[in-house]
């Protein structure tokens, strides 16, 4: 169980530096590059950690499945990129895929 929630966390640091690149891109503030690599290391640390318990596919899929969802989901939200039906069908699936991965 502990190493799912260490992918949990990596998951959640892995949405982390895009947003931390989508900021330093819209206001050349050098803490927001600094922010993204120090999400990316934390990413990375906590996948490792994962790849212990949780084979390296299922661990690699599901840490890219939650940092794509997050980051499609702030993207909405912070910068108004666009949500439609499409869109929303290809996060579900990705949501399907996440789930099914952990109940395998």
């Amino acid at each position: 169980m502990l190493a799912w929630i260490h992918l949990l966390i990596a998951g959640l640091f892995e949405i982390g530096w895009p947003l931390g690149l989508k900021y330093f891109e819209k206001q050349g503030q050098t803490v927001f590059l600094l922010l993204a690599v120090v999400s990316m290391g934390i990413s990375g640390y906590f996948l490792i950690l994962a790849q212990r318990s949780i084979p390296i596919g299922t661990a690699y899929a599901v840490w890219t499945g939650i940092g794509a969802v997050g980051t499609f989901m702030l993207g909405v939200y912070l910068f108004g990129d666009l949500l439609s039906t499409l869109r929303c069908c290809g996060i579900l699936l990705i949501l399907a895929g996440i789930v099914l991965l952990k109940v395998a």
